[in-house]
């Protein structure tokens, strides 16, 4: 079955995105530097920038790799919590930085294993597009999110015009099936980028969803001349 078929529905993609990213863990952080050329750390700094004040606030990082967001948030004064799907990428985010205090934990971004409102800020580097339903996803953060707590995520963007995303994804699928080939002897390891994006709502799609599950004052800012994009949303205060 194409690669496309295989992540086209949820039963489909949440056993593939499992097995990709069990597959790809130690390599993660090589590649991210690789696949942005070295912008991935400065587009995280400006979502933690985004989140500012931290120092106090319970922070929730959602599909946290190798941990470098929650690691940032716990550097800022934040009481941070990591969650991933891969067991194999939380032991790598323990090993990191096993004195910095953040609880890392195996875990689903559809079915949390929090309390509600048990978080001040919620956060995720390329999570939203890899869950296998993304509505389900939005409903569990703004469920254990605080009242008038924030949500920032960052991932790649859906371009609108037809021709631009023909390209940037033509692109990302060449690049992606070389590296794959070379690193894991698998064109599709990393070609999934591409397709997982051509399922993908887009910055304004998934903005759109976020305001339906009862985000207030949410936003996109364009990253990349907006091949990328932040998420700015809140859960409505309490009157």
């Amino acid at each position: 079955m194409r690669l496309r078929e295989r992540i086209a529905t949820p039963q489909g993609k949440a056993p593939f995105v499992r097995s990709l990213f069990a597959t790809i863990a130690n390599r993660y952080d090589l590649i991210t530097v690789l696949l942005s050329y070295g912008q991935d750390r400065r587009w995280k700094r400006r979502l933690i920038d985004l989140g500012e004040p931290l120092r106090g606030r319970r922070v929730l990082d959602l599909a946290c790799g190798t941990g470098d967001l929650a690691l940032a948030a716990a550097s800022h004064g934040a009481d941070v919590t990591g969650l991933d799907l891969t067991p194999g990428m939380i032991a790598l985010a323990r090993r990191k930085a096993p004195a910095a205090g953040v609880h890392f934990l195996v875990g689903d971004m559809m079915a949390l294993p929090f309390a509600a409102a048990a978080f001040d800020v919620v956060t995720t580097g390329y999570g939203l597009r890899n869950v296998p339903v993304l509505e389900t996803s939005i409903a569990e953060i703004h469920r254990v999110l605080a009242p008038g707590g924030l949500l920032l995520s960052l991932d790649f963007n859906r371009p609108a015009s037809a021709a631009l995303r023909a390209v940037y994804l033509g692109y990302l699928s060449m690049v992606g099936s070389l590296v794959g080939a070379i690193l894991h002897g698998d064109p599709d390891t990393y070609r999934y980028i591409a397709e997982s994006i051509r399922h993908y709502p887009g910055a304004p799609g998934v903005a759109d969803r976020l305001r339906a599950a009862g985000f207030t004052d949410v936003e996109w800012r364009p990253v990349l001349g907006g091949l990328m994009a932040i998420h700015v949303a809140y859960r409505r205060a309490s009157v």
